[in-house]
């Protein structure tokens, strides 16, 4: 039996720094989901379908003294059994600049925690597919925690591009 694949690996004050070190401040924002809202990141995020259960969503504008660096978002997704909680940055440029994870709950599949596998979804923006044996590598056995990263990616770049980029040009 595995053990030590659940845990608490970064806490929220700690988040955004894991995502966005190169940032000198974060303004935590939360913003309250509505249904127009889960309407806007279901259009963005086009086939790929996602739990919008949250009532808000926690995001951080992270800063380099009075540059907006991008935008944290802290993502909740179902893995196998459990939720998967996680953080990812996302770029003015509309692409993941990184990704870690905060809290996983399943028994199995805690390698989705492991730099090597998170590096992958550096770069990705709301067009990749971010699905195993797609763009992103699988990991043996954890399948469905990497689907759940991949949902929970998506679903904050869609809320990125919704509420922070909305109006601004895509590059």
């Amino acid at each position: 039996m595995a053990f030590g694949q659940e845990g608490v690996f970064l806490k929220e004050e700690d988040a955004p720094k894991a995502v966005f070190p190169d940032a000198n401040s974060f303004e935590r924002r939360v913003i309250p989901s509505s249904e127009e809202l889960k309407q806007k990141i279901q259009q963005r995020m086009g086939k790929t379908k996602t739990s919008l259960w949250e009532d808000s969503y926690v995001t951080f504008v992270a800063k380099k003294g009075d540059t907006i660096l991008g935008y944290a978002v802290i993502v909740e997704e179902i893995g196998k059994h459990r939720p998967i909680t996680f953080i990812v940055g996302v770029g003015n440029d509309r692409k993941i600049k990184d990704a870690a994870l905060m809290v996983y709950r399943e028994a199995y599949g805690g390698e989705v925690r492991d730099r090597r596998f998170l590096q992958q979804y550096k770069g990705k923006e709301l067009k990749d597919t971010l699905l195993p044996y797609r763009d992103i590598q699988n990991i043996s056995g954890a399948t469905l925690s990497v689907e759940a990263i991949g949902r929970g990616s998506k679903k904050a770049l869609a809320l990125v591009d919704a509420v922070y980029l909305e109006g601004t040009e895509r590059k």
